[in-house]
């Protein structure tokens, strides 16, 4: 069984079996209209796991994701209507997340606080400011031409399938192909040896951060787009979905170890259950359960992996 460690294919294993399930639970489920559809409902939480996976990858945790998405979708959805162009409110967005990202990181690689306690007081503070800026209610009637960003297609394929796929060969040319790559793998396997052997580690945790913050960015620019609405409640619990995706995936909360192709067969995982257990016709009550269970068995096998090394 060294090869299967070796080549981490434990993940794509439970992937296969459970489309393989499904496959034959329901009819529906392995056509190719539900598999893009699986595809595009994943492309919100992979987009978050994916910046999640670079916190993670340095020991770190970003709880403040949901709200991130919540802000930032919300700031651009009341500039569009006011008139801003959707091309500069979505700009913005993305900046606004990349503060907020580094607003965290300051706080983590600087003041070293915990990142446990730093994102938790971030997640409860932009949700706030959200509330804050909405007064509470949904913005409405934004501009048509901000509807292909969540609702458009080309070839075929869903555009926030095509965005999740770049933002994917980015963040994986830039962990596996680059020196900040290794060193953000230097600073979650041993901080203080990564000092020592010269690697800033305080700019890279702030960096780490901003990342996750402009992904949490897009992705609430496109699920306002695909929703036609920026809700003030919006990425409520998507941060543990992306962690689970992240653990599931292979990557230790530990810090220095894990792969961004495994983040995504983790999304594509909690993907395929909420699409099997909706075909199934599962209460939702039953579907929160089911999702709990994912995450205690991301967590134990997470542990296991770290005992392992």
């Amino acid at each position: 069984m060294t090869w299967f460690r070796r080549y981490r294919l434990g993940p794509l294993l439970g992937l296969v079996l459970l489309i393989l399930i499904l496959a034959v639970a329901s009819r529906q489920f392995f056509t190719a209209s539900n598999l893009l559809d699986i595809a595009l409902q994943t492309s919100v939480n992979a987009l978050l796991a994916i910046g999640m996976t670079f916190v993670i990858l340095t020991a770190g945790i970003d709880l403040s994701v949901g709200s991130t998405l919540a802000l930032t979708s919300a700031i651009a959805a009341q500039w569009m209507v006011g008139g801003t162009s959707p091309w500069l409110a979505g700009i913005s967005a993305l900046c606004i997340g990349a503060i907020a990202g580094a607003f965290n990181g300051v706080l983590v690689a600087y003041a070293r606080l915990a990142p446990f306690i730093v994102t938790l007081g971030t997640m409860t503070l932009f949700r706030g400011l959200t509330e804050i800026y909405t007064n509470g209610q949904p913005i409405f009637n934004l501009p048509y031409s901000f509807n292909g960003l969540g609702n458009g297609a080309v070839l075929g394929v869903p555009v926030p399938v095509w965005i999740t796929m770049i933002v994917f060969l980015i963040a994986w040319m830039v962990l596996s192909r680059t020196v900040a790559g290794r060193r953000i793998y230097a600073i979650g396997g041993n901080e203080k040896v990564a000092y020592l052997a010269g690697v800033r580690a305080k700019r890279y945790l702030v960096a780490v951060y901003v990342v996750s913050g402009i992904l949490a960015a897009l992705a609430g620019l496109i699920l306002t787009s695909r929703l036609a609405t920026a809700e003030p409640t919006a990425g409520q619990g998507y941060e543990l979905d992306a962690i689970t995706a992240v653990v599931l995936g292979g990557t230790s909360l530990f810090g220095g170890e894990g792969t961004l192709v495994g983040t995504i067969i983790g999304a594509l995982i909690l993907g395929v259950i909420d699409n099997g257990l909706n075909l199934l016709n599962v209460s939702s009550f039953y579907q929160d359960a089911v999702k709990g269970l994912v995450i205690l068995i991301a967590i134990m096998l997470d542990r296991k992996r770290s005992e392992g090394r």
